[in-house]
């Protein structure tokens, strides 16, 4: 990128005027910044932050320095020691620049030129900056690195500084802070997706338990709940924060640091005191405008200082803005599935193994239209409810739009044109939205009342409480919704300083100013037109330039018609030419004053109209967030139906039992590739955990379908608890109060662990914390290990899973010895995947079947991979002496007996020694001649020694 490339720069500062800044090399430095960072603005001037491991400070310049630096250096350096831990965007005039290490960072981070400019100190300056009509889109990279902004702005114009101090240094004041969990910017959020800032607080009350508060600013979400200390990766994991905030004493105990170990470079390490929960309750109360909280909820004081740092944060990051804020909504404990991250990951839920969300369980099952949908319908598969009541209400209202085929064509297409009306009311309420936002409102609002005309229609059946619900929070907007209408353009820009987005007619006073504004050429024109008939000067021109502004041109030869009588006092001498002499008059300037104040003033009144219409939207934020909160609700409920008209998936039955039955189950994801591809239509298969068979132990091969059956169940549970339609001919399922899986094998390397370590981990964290009512599946437990020690540990995991935690589970193996413990385990049922042998070839038949598996086919699936087929060979030989070998034979009486490296000495076609391509095979040998020859039941035992004494001499041994 080349810095300066796309036009001229324009600083509005006297000091900071352009300069040639020679390129240099960016010094070496890691462009990621610290584990962790620390709160911006301290919550007094007696405070200072400890962390527990500090992060690299960027060098700055000394105090000595600092009080000998330029003016603008001076508002930088404030700027910069006010926000330490921030990548300072300072403004001069169309850039945002950066200096010192800011630069160094930011040039290696964002690729863009760093230069020198000046000097601090006695030494040059780094400097880099990015223009600022497209600060955002540096803004996004920055982000996504996990670097934290401050945005330093103008905030007076060069007038009003010359006003003020009789020089032209703008004031300048950061007038935010972009840190991951608190962007608002259409181009550095993702549209179907929540942006949560998450807060930690423990007391030393409950040291075992942590508040757990978390916030959405772009769509006003807030949630508070209590959660053990245990389970807050999975909590994290559940919500996959941009940014959490953790007082200083949580990261000083080793081990709530290593629970946090993979989402250190999301921490924002806080002073203790934002959490404490007496200063929060007074914050939260001042918020709501409330004397208490009970109506709220009941919440303990780790709950309230989580909420209460959130809410600090936020103002200090907003530099004293709140966005808007639903109160917030109390989630007890066990009101979702508890899924851990490694489950998470393994079952693919919003994600791929690869970090790609196509391909993963939410991009298949999602059919929504809109944003908000998509972010509530990730919001309910990610956080699978727990009680029967809920999920059949979610239910009942997908299963109404699937009775209603019309309604529910009709209302997708209402919804695909309502723009994200949760996050333009946040920008708006933040300050930061533009009329384009106000535009989206508009628009939005009026979708709303059309699509509630529809769903209150008579003919229609009584919609079921959910559906009900959203239609009444989709409330009445008329008046706003033709207020702005009348005010605004069909579409108007983003930025409300470029003006032109009030409608004609709106504002009398707008449109005289726009009037004199935008017919300047034609007024021009007129004046230009009288004068020359006045005059008799056909040639007579008004110009304008920077210098003189409007003026009156006339040729050498005719100057003196304007100097003399009668025009001497109408016509000014302005400047005298070569070949041309210029004038002004009284009128000309008056009218270009008019025409200039125009245009300030038609923006002005623009500008004003505009943060009057903010302001009834503000009014009304309220009931503007429950309509869009019940277009989203109808959204997802719209989506869901059609997803089961469209895939033939059914309604499942979920209730307070330990039931586990599915018929024709298949897999999501598995079944959708299948169909993109115009593959074979996926075999569906039974599975029934129910009572005394609630541990199957599936064996069977390789590629046979043991992982896709064991994942395919775990994603029925976890959608019909969230709420939507199974792909399944029928289910009926108790709720699931935590979902293990353990799949697949991966290392954790930044860790020390080993795959079989992390299997390990992963499998001990299953037999400690499932319960009877947990659904587990497990693969290949104990594989990343010796043979026996692996049998040993998988066997173990079975009486275990069985006799002590007593969850419904699959556990699928190829340690055949397993299928033993069925005579032992009465609620342990053996299954195996059905393969049919043909000619010497398997083939795949992907069903469950009762009963065992005596071979794993591993030989086979070596060959379809294309193993060469010497070893294919050799294998095939080494499985047939191991299988019928006696028991404790010894591999080394193997070795002798099958030596392992004689297809290294077989000679390959084409080499040293070997037959050319295409000869004749060569005839018997000797040996074989002789062998042939030979009766051996006639031999003697003298004849047979002879023989051998023979044979050894033809072999050239003897």
């Amino acid at each position: 990128m080349r810095r300066l490339a796309g036009g001229r720069r324009r600083d509005t500062d006297e000091t900071a005027q352009p300069s040639d800044r020679p390129v240099i090399r960016s010094a070496s430095r890691p462009a990621r910044p610290p584990s962790f960072r620390f709160d911006p603005v301290p919550d007094s001037p007696q405070h200072t932050d400890t962390p527990a491991t500090p992060p690299t400070p960027a060098p700055s310049p000394d105090a000595e320095a600092a009080a000998a630096a330029s003016p603008m250096m001076a508002q930088y350096l404030e700027a910069k020691r006010a926000h330490p831990d921030c990548l300072v965007f300072f403004r001069m005039g169309d850039f945002f620049e950066l200096f010192f290490d800011d630069a160094v960072v930011a040039a290696e981070a964002l690729d863009i030129t760093l230069t020198r400019r000046g000097q601090h100190a006695g030494e040059a300056i780094p400097m880099a900056g990015v223009p600022a009509h497209s600060h955002e889109s540096y803004l996004a990279r920055l982000i996504r690195q996990g670097h934290r902004v401050a945005i330093c702005d103008q905030t007076e114009t060069p007038a009003e500084a010359k006003k003020r101090t009789g020089k032209t240094l703008v004031r300048r004041e950061v007038v935010r802070v972009v840190t991951p969990g608190t962007v608002t910017e259409e181009t550095l959020l993702e549209a179907r997706s929540n942006n949560f800032l998450v807060a930690l607080a423990i007391t030393g009350a409950a040291p075992d338990r942590a508040g757990f508060a978390a916030v959405d600013i772009t769509t006003g979400e807030v949630m508070v709940e209590s959660v053990a200390v245990e389970g807050l990766a999975a909590a994290l994991a559940r919500l996959d924060p941009g940014e959490i905030l953790v007082p200083e004493r949580l990261v000083q105990r080793p081990e709530l640091w290593d629970l946090l170990a993979d989402w250190r470079d999301r921490l924002a390490v806080q002073a203790d005191s934002r959490f404490d929960s007496t200063a929060a309750e007074r914050r939260l109360e001042a918020l709501y405008g409330v004397a208490t909280l009970e109506a709220f909820g009941s919440f303990t004081r780790a709950e309230l200082g989580a909420a209460g740092a959130l809410l600090a944060y936020i103002e200090a990051t907003q530099t004293g803005r709140m966005p808007r804020l639903e109160p917030p909504r109390r989630r007890a404990e066990g009101a979702v599935m508890e899924i851990d991250a490694a489950t998470r990951r393994n079952l693919e839920l919003t994600r791929t193994l690869s970090g790609e969300r196509k391909g993963s369980l939410l991009t298949t099952l999602d059919r929504t239209v809109t944003g908000a949908g998509a972010r509530l319908l990730a919001a309910r598969l990610t956080a699978p409810l727990t009680e029967p009541g809920a999920i059949d209400r979610r239910l009942d209202a997908a299963g109404f739009f699937g009775e209603e085929e019309a309604l529910r064509a009709d209302l997708r297409a209402e919804l695909k044109a309502v723009p994200d009306l949760e996050r333009a009311l946040a920008r708006l309420t933040l300050g930061r939205g533009g009329p384009a936002d106000l535009a989206r409102i508009r628009d939005g609002l009026a979708r709303a009342a059309a699509i509630k005309a529809r769903l209150v229609e008579p003919r229609l059946a009584e919609p079921p409480a959910e559906i009900a619900g959203a239609a009444a929070d989709l409330g009445e907007h008329g008046v706003l919704v033709d207020r702005l209408t009348r005010a605004l353009v069909a579409e108007p820009g983003a930025l409300a300083r470029d003006g032109g987005f009030i409608a004609p007619e709106y504002a009398p006073r707008l449109d005289e100013l726009r009037t004199l504004r935008d017919e300047s050429r034609r007024l021009i024109a007129g004046l230009q037109a009288r004068y020359a008939q006045e005059t008799g000067i056909q040639s007579l021109k008004i110009r304008h330039n920077n210098v003189l502004g409007y003026f009156v041109e006339v040729g050498p030869g005719h100057a003196d018609k304007l100097t003399g009588p009668p025009h001497g006092e109408t016509f000014v001498h302005r400047q005298t030419m070569a070949n041309a002499v210029r004038f002004t008059t009284t009128e000309l300037g008056d009218l270009e004053r008019s025409i200039a104040e125009a245009a300030d003033k038609s923006l002005a009144l623009e500008l004003e109209l505009f943060d009057d219409l903010v302001g009834e939207v503000s009014g009304r934020a309220d009931a503007v967030g429950r309509a869009a909160r019940a277009l989203a609700v109808l959204d997802v409920a719209a989506a869901s139906a059609s997803l089961a008209a469209e895939r033939d998936w059914s309604r499942p039955v979920v209730d307070d039992s330990t039931a586990f039955t599915i018929e024709a189950g298949r897999h999501p994801v598995v079944e959708a590739a299948l169909s993109a591809e115009g593959g074979p239509p996926f075999v569906a298969n039974d599975a029934d955990l129910s009572g005394d068979r609630r541990l199957w132990l599936v064996t069977g091969p390789n590629m046979a379908g043991k992982s896709t059956f064991l994942r395919q169940n775990a994603l029925i549970a976890l959608i019909a608890q969230a709420g939507l339609p199974v792909p399944a001919g029928r289910a009926h399922l108790g709720v699931v109060d935590r979902l293990f899986s353990r799949v697949g094998a991966a290392d954790d390397l930044a860790r020390g662990r080993s795959t079989f370590m992390v299997e390990m981990v992963e499998t001990a964290a299953i037999l400690h914390r499932a319960s009877p009512r947990s659904l587990v599946i497990l693969d290949e437990i104990g594989r990343g290990t010796a043979t026996f020690d692996g049998l040993s540990i998988a066997w173990a995991t079975v009486e275990h899973l069985h006799d002590v935690n007593r969850c419904r589970a699959l556990f699928a193996t190829h340690y055949h010895e397993l299928t033993a413990l069925a005579s032992r385990l009465d609620a342990l049922a053996c299954r195996s995947m059905r393969v049919k042998e043909w000619q010497g070839d398997i083939v795949f038949l992907h069903e469950v079947a009762e009963g065992t598996a005596d071979r794993s086919y591993g030989v086979h699936v070596g060959k379809l991979a294309g193993l060469p087929a010497a070893v294919v060979a050799r294998a095939q030989e080494v499985l047939e002496a191991l299988e019928t070998g006696e028991e404790g034979r010894k591999l080394t009486t193997l070795a002798d007996d099958l030596p392992l490296f004689s297809a290294a000495a077989r000679p390959k076609s084409g080499g040293a020694g070997a037959p050319a391509s295409g000869a004749p095979a060569p005839g018997p040998s000797p040996v074989d001649e002789a062998l042939a020859a030979i009766d051996p039941d006639s031999l003697t035992p003298r004849e047979a020694l002879d023989l051998v004494y023979r044979l050894k001499g033809l072999n050239g041994t003897g």
